[in-house]
């Protein structure tokens, strides 16, 4: 890993960061009806004949294609800071600092460089600091997506909250140095379109 100069200041140039695709072919579906349900649990929706048993069947139906979502996404987030870390680690400048794991986890969510989020906003990606914070979460926890007999329906039902808290403990272990805004830069990709590039590169005969 190079520094860029740009000026006095030096902008580190980090791995990409490539997401995989992670939603079955009935995921799609389930998170509608997941939603509608939601909906007509609140009144906001008529319920037609199903019943609340129905209801809260088709929200948990969808909220566990939501968690194990997250724990895919959450896989690919930890193994790029962990790349990060360890690029870190291997510089005498970078090391000096101090950076770990949870620096460059608190720069993914609330500060990354703005291509990346013009990016996902493009994707429709607007709430990323959500996701990739209760992805990082719940990946704190879960070596592997649980199965869904492994989980309580209540845990199910509100994962998202203790996603949210399992990322504050995961921030709150011990103290870390902040990662300062434009100190490092990075490109995103989705695995599809990173495959693509390096093809074109190896037909240009750009490869080492």
């Amino acid at each position: 890993m190079q520094p860029v100069l740009t000026g006095v200041e030096r902008v580190w140039k980090l791995p990409p960061l490539i997401l995989h695709p992670f939603s079955d072919a009935s995921g799609p579906g389930k998170l509608v009806e997941s939603s509608r349900a939601n909906l007509m649990m609140q009144g906001l929706l008529p319920s037609g004949e199903l019943s609340a048993a129905d209801l809260d069947r088709r929200l948990l139906d969808g909220r566990f294609c939501e968690l194990r979502m997250l724990c895919y996404v959450g896989r690919d987030l930890v193994r790029w800071i962990e790349q990060c870390a360890e690029l870190a680690e291997r510089d005498a400048d970078l090391r000096s600092m101090g950076l770990d794991f949870r620096s460059f986890a608190t720069f993914l969510v609330e500060d990354p460089p703005l291509p990346v989020r013009d990016k996902l906003r493009r994707w429709g990606v607007a709430d990323y600091r959500h996701i990739f914070s209760r992805a990082l979460g719940l990946n704190a926890v879960f070596a592997n997506p649980p199965s869904r007999d492994d989980l309580a329906p209540e845990f199910i039902r509100h994962y998202y909250r203790f996603a949210d808290e399992m990322y504050r403990c995961l921030l709150g272990l011990h103290k870390y140095p902040a990662i300062k805004p434009g100190q490092f830069n990075f490109d995103l990709y989705a695995s599809g379109e990173y495959a693509r590039m390096l093809e074109r590169q190896w037909e240009g005969g750009t490869e080492d």
